[in-house]
């Protein structure tokens, strides 16, 4: 992609994969929906995953800014090659608390 989306804190993201990365998010969700949750919404199910999406981008800024400011490359050691465990679980931490709202706000099965 040409646009950044956040040149200051990630150089490497693009508004295009972030786009790219929602609508792939929203595929699995719907097809996800359709073989193993029949009974949850279609609405529903495209809300979670955008927000779920959304959120999941966030948190991997966010990831970044730490590592920005912290003015560290990776952010540990234990998985060489993949810049540590927090790069690898940094869009889940913020992810997840959508999940945990959308269940126990009564939205899905």
């Amino acid at each position: 992609g040409r646009h950044k989306l956040s040149p200051a804190i990630s150089p490497g993201k693009t508004v295009e994969g972030a786009a790219a990365g929602l609508a792939a998010n929203l595929v699995v969700a719907l097809v996800g929906k359709w073989i193993f949750l029949p009974a949850l919404g279609w609405g529903a199910c495209v809300l979670f995953a955008l927000a779920a999406g959304i959120m999941g981008q966030v948190g991997d800024l966010f990831e970044s800014q730490l590592k920005r400011v912290s003015n560290v490359k990776d952010s540990g050691g234990i998985l060489p090659g993949h810049g540590g465990v927090l790069d690898r679980i940094d869009a889940l931490l913020f992810a997840a608390p959508v999940a945990y709202l959308f269940r126990m706000g009564g939205i899905g099965p």
